[in-house]
């Protein structure tokens, strides 16, 4: 079970306080694996500038839609999406595997098939499936890093994309072509494309776990910088309350 650091009693930290939290070689339990943070003041984040897909998705008076994407630990990427403007849910959850070990202590051991993900639900309306993707590749993970993110490593941490339809499938393809030409990154995108098959969602301790859980170390340092992030790389499409789970 992912442990957490203990909150500090009085008011909840003020969002967005934390990208530069410092910690000199410390190592730490938190989050979704034992990590060592060797950048004293440096947000785990980066920011990678991109340009919108060449190539999206039609709205055709569709009232919701869903979107499947993994990018390491589910709390990061369920908090970004979460602020997302036209998102009616994302939910943290597994996606590649079988339903008989869609649970974290399976998943856990990387053998499953499985990957931790999100399943956000939209108004095609308000955003585009392609919209989505340039967050996900943009702000909501480092999408070169192979089966593994920041200090999560393991198969079930893997970049992807989880694909409903051909025509998922056909944005998708045509949005990474169109990155690993474009210069904004140092190495080619480790990002994979897989059908979508099944999403089974996590178990409740692990939904809206940023808002639960502001001062865990782990998400002090990984997740708070994300929605930072957010909000000042995409303003136009950043809301600040968060669709919840719970509500």
């Amino acid at each position: 079970m992912k442990s957490t650091s203990i909150p500090q009693a009085g008011k909840p930290a003020p969002p967005f306080r934390h990208a530069g939290f410092k910690l000199a070689g410390a190592v730490l339990m938190a989050g979704c694996a034992w990590f060592a943070v060797q950048t004293p003041g440096r947000a785990a984040e980066a920011v990678f500038h991109i340009p919108p897909p060449a190539t999206d998705l039609r709205a055709d008076g569709a009232g919701t839609a869903t979107a499947v994407l993994a990018g390491g630990c589910f709390w990061g990427m369920q908090a970004v999406f979460q602020h997302v403007d036209g998102v009616t849910q994302a939910l943290s959850g597994y996606a590649g595997g079988s339903a008989g070990t869609a649970r974290y202590d399976s998943v856990g051991t990387g053998r499953t098939g499985h990957a931790e993900a999100v399943r956000i639900t939209y108004d095609p309306r308000r955003i585009t499936y392609g919209q989505l993707l340039q967050i996900y590749f943009s702000v909501a993970h480092d999408p070169t890093q192979l089966d593994r993110q920041g200090p999560d490593v393991g198969t079930q941490y893997r970049s992807t994309i989880f694909v409903a339809d051909d025509a998922q499938r056909r944005i998708a393809e045509a949005y990474i072509a169109q990155l690993n030409k474009s210069g904004a990154y140092a190495r080619p995108l480790a990002t994979t494309i897989e059908p979508l098959r099944g999403f089974y969602a996590a178990e409740r301790y692990h939904q809206d776990y940023l808002v639960h859980h502001p001062y865990s170390s782990y998400i002090v340092i990984n997740d708070q910088p994300k929605v930072e992030n957010l909000a000042r790389t995409y303003p136009e499409r950043y809301r600040n309350t968060p669709v919840l789970t719970d509500g």
